[in-house]
């Protein structure tokens, strides 16, 4: 019944809202990663031993493969990297966005190379900033929201050039990316998964990505602390509670709420230190 009533709500909001303009598209948030310091502060679960991959807590000359849910697919999308607890700029190239098969393994032919301001390849955050890509065309997918994707997972591959300095992260991902030897070079192209002989429940830099979607779309952000982060939920089962409310919304109405998880694991923001 609060469920119900709370989407009620929202339906007539955005009914008295949309029809101004429902035939206008905007930058709606798919997925987020609530980035809360730099490595390796924070509540991991379920987290290998990083030693051999960090052997200080910076990446050097190595391939992160993140993997991300987004909860609504779109042909075009975007991707923000953040630097905000770093304290030097950190420079990526090689990045690329596909579509996971297993594993660090992509869809064949899914892999689409991800460009920055004036289509540059590499990019250069400044200590304390966050950046965005230019919109990536995933010309594997139909024009979107739609079913087609829903519940699969992106691969999102970028190549740290050089020491990065302390890496903004976010801790608790409860979803397992995979990382490159440190020194080992770019591999952000490659399909197969080869190259990542390391695990991580972990997303690091990588902190949203949004879908160029009808202004109808609305999304909702769940805000929280370790129970809307993934505590005691499943690794890869993606059954935290703001997925489960996701799937319901998306049984109901279809595409047109976006739920986004901005949960950290003791998170005091509401409560008394």
């Amino acid at each position: 019944m609060l469920l119900r009533t709370a989407v009620a709500a929202l339906l007539l909001f955005s009914g008295l809202a949309d029809r101004a303009g429902a035939a206008d598209a905007r930058w709606v948030a798919s997925w987020t990663a609530a980035v809360h310091g730099p490595y390796p502060s924070g509540n991991a679960v379920g987290q290998p031993d990083l030693h051999f991959v960090f052997p200080e807590p910076f990446a050097n000359d190595q391939t992160f493969r993140l993997i991300i849910r987004p909860d609504l697919w779109g042909r075009r999308v975007r991707l923000r990297f953040s630097n905000v607890f770093g304290s030097q700029a950190v420079s990526f190239d090689n990045v690329f966005a596909g579509l996971q098969e297993s594993g660090p393994s992509i869809v064949y032919r899914s892999n689409r190379r991800v460009t920055f301001a004036r289509g540059q390849y590499a990019l250069n955050i400044p200590a304390g900033e966050s950046v965005y890509s230019e919109p990536i065309d995933l010309d594997f997918l139909s024009n979107t929201p739609s079913w087609e994707t829903m519940g699969r997972k992106l691969a999102v591959s970028f190549h740290v050039v050089t020491e990065s300095g302390p890496m903004t992260w976010h801790a608790k991902a409860m979803t397992t990316s995979y990382l490159t030897a440190p020194k080992s070079g770019a591999h952000s192209r490659e399909e197969s998964g080869d190259a990542f002989m390391y695990s991580t429940t972990s997303w690091y830099f990588l902190d949203a990505m949004e879908v160029f979607a009808p202004s109808t779309v609305k999304v909702i952000a769940a805000f929280g602390d370790s129970i809307t982060d993934g505590t005691g939920s499943t690794l890869n089962g993606d059954d935290r509670w703001p997925d489960a409310l996701a799937r319901r919304l998306h049984a109901t109405y279809g595409t047109r709420f976006s739920v986004v998880n901005l949960g950290i694991g003791g998170n005091r923001v509401a409560a008394p230190n």
